[in-house]
């Protein structure tokens, strides 16, 4: 398996399964850098409250116009799966998804597609989590439930294993940036959810990653088929235990993690807090190790260069 495919690589692997041309338009533990303030870095971990730590933390990694340019189109993926409140814990905090989403407008974005196919009725989901209230005053935003298959288009997955083919959602072909936005949770069948077990939003037969595949094979997978640009990790909170949907008990973290590197951005996730009464690593997370193997990052936080600020 490749270590994740450009956006042209990936609309090549939908054209092969006949998409349409229309389509193309398609730890805590460790210090913060003694380096000076320019020092490349691999993750950005800011606490303070949701907008100015997203956006502190974007800044870190280069600023947004690293990754959203004048007329792109910006697809964003929240968890916003399950009709409760943010305060359970259990989708992606409607401020973030909103500082998300002015960040990309100030950028210049033609279009930012807030997108996920939800487990819960979509109406229901779109208005507990509050996200579609979140950004309802923006122009060129849309909140968009992908709950039909008319959604999706086949891509193969190239050297798959547990994937040989699966159907994603066609906005991906139809975005120059894609940014992951996952909140930080517990999950019964992978142990903690974050970005690559967020991605699982963007596919339409996820029944097939739980019941027919090797799960925690298919998620990394599916990581290296549509890596994203960005990953922005909302551990305003984290669900401990009784994730992925809720109830459970929730902590308060007041914490964003972002950074380019989905599995360094996951193994850092599971550093920050007990999950189901535990501390452990992403090493010991299965679906994040798959990932490491498959080349897709850096699952050792004793090798990343991580700056940790408060705002």
């Amino acid at each position: 398996m490749s270590k994740g495919i450009s956006r042209r690589e990936f609309l090549n692997r939908c054209y092969g399964l006949g998409v349409a041309v229309g389509l193309v338009s398609l730890l805590p533990s460790i210090e913060s850098l003694s380096a000076g303030e320019d020092a490349k870095i691999d993750l950005a971990v800011v606490n303070g409250d949701p907008q100015p730590a997203v956006n502190k933390a974007v800044e870190l990694l280069g600023g947004i116009s690293s990754f959203v340019r004048p007329g792109d189109r910006v697809l964003v993926k929240p968890n916003m799966s399950f009709a409760n409140p943010p305060n359970w814990g259990s989708t992606t905090d409607p401020r973030v998804v909103r500082a998300v989403s002015l960040l990309c407008l100030a950028a210049g974005a033609k279009k930012v597609v807030i997108m996920d196919h939800t487990l819960r009725a979509a109406e229901a989901c779109l208005k507990e989590s509050g996200i579609k209230d979140a950004v309802s005053d923006l122009d060129k935003v849309a909140v968009v439930t992908a709950n039909t298959e008319r959604f999706f288009t086949d891509a193969e997955v190239p050297d798959g294993d547990a994937l040989k083919t699966v159907a994603v959602v066609k906005q991906l072909g139809k975005s120059e940036c894609f940014i992951n936005l996952p909140c930080a949770k517990s999950h019964a069948a992978t142990g903690v959810s974050f970005g690559m077990k967020n991605l699982m939003g963007l596919v339409w037969d996820r029944q097939y990653f739980h019941e027919r595949t090797d799960l925690n094979k298919a998620i990394a997978e599916l990581a290296a088929l549509i890596k994203p640009d960005l990953t922005i990790l909302d551990a305003t909170r984290a669900l401990l235990n009784g994730g992925p949907g809720g109830p459970g008990k929730v902590k308060e973290l007041s914490t964003i993690v972002a950074g380019t590197d989905q599995v360094a951005v996951d193994s850092y996730g599971t550093s920050l807090a007990p999950w189901y009464g535990q501390t452990f690593t992403g090493k010991q997370v299965r679906h994040i190790i798959e990932a490491y193997n498959l080349g897709l990052g850096e699952i050792d936080l004793e090798k990343l260069r991580v700056k940790r600020v408060s705002v």
